[in-house]
């Protein structure tokens, strides 16, 4: 029997796409299900969808940006997620980070990669979009650091982190944390119980 699939549209710029993998995995477990990470660059997304982040988006609206932190703030209580921290560089450009990660998957280390990637971001306050940042952070977490940044310049991983990009957007992904289960989208970390009951049948 096949293994359902949830495929994680993702970009290590978005708090909530770190806040969705303190959860999904554990979700992915429960059903037998596997989670396909699919790199997509945010402001790619962004710009082909027309779409804004949500802090230039709302920043008119009174009340919404402090509704969102609340909204964080209960997600992190209600799945005990102690090490996050709000990246002191945000927003990061995510180029650099993204084009590794195809780079990563295509040498068989994206769990690896994302784990380290995701900590850099949202545990260490790392900046990494610079390039002896990412190096020392992928290091540090028993990743070639050297020949991932040298990877990052290779024609084919960048044309393969477009072409994700533009297919995301082709099925209807406007943001990230964007997920696909059985043909279905579901956007933002607050689906993610709904992801749970489609799994559940």
């Amino acid at each position: 029997m096949t293994k359902p699939q949830i495929e994680f549209i993702f970009d290590f710029g978005s708090p909530n796409a770190y806040f969705a993998w303190q959860v999904l995995p554990t979700i992915a477990a429960r059903h037998g299900a596997e989670v396909k990470i699919v790199p997509c660059l945010l402001g790619g997304i962004f710009k082909l969808a027309g779409n804004q982040s949500p802090m230039a988006a709302f920043a008119g609206i009174k009340g919404k940006l402090e509704y969102d932190r609340l909204e964080m703030a209960r997600f992190i209580q209600k799945h005990g997620i102690t090490r996050f921290q709000m990246n002191p560089h945000f927003p990061v450009n995510t180029l650099l980070l993204m084009r590794g990660l195809v780079a990563a998957q295509r040498m068989g280390q994206g769990d690896a990669y994302v784990a380290a990637g995701l900590a850099a971001m949202w545990e260490q306050g790392r900046k990494m979009d610079d390039p002896d940042v990412f190096v020392a952070a992928l290091n540090e977490a028993g990743l070639d650091g050297q020949a991932l940044l040298a990877a990052t310049q290779d024609a084919e991983v960048k044309a393969e982190l477009v072409a994700n990009t533009e297919a995301a957007v082709a099925r209807g992904v406007f943001g990230i944390p964007t997920f696909f289960v059985d043909g279905e989208m579901y956007f933002g970390k607050d689906r993610l119980g709904q992801i749970d009951e489609q799994l559940a049948g």
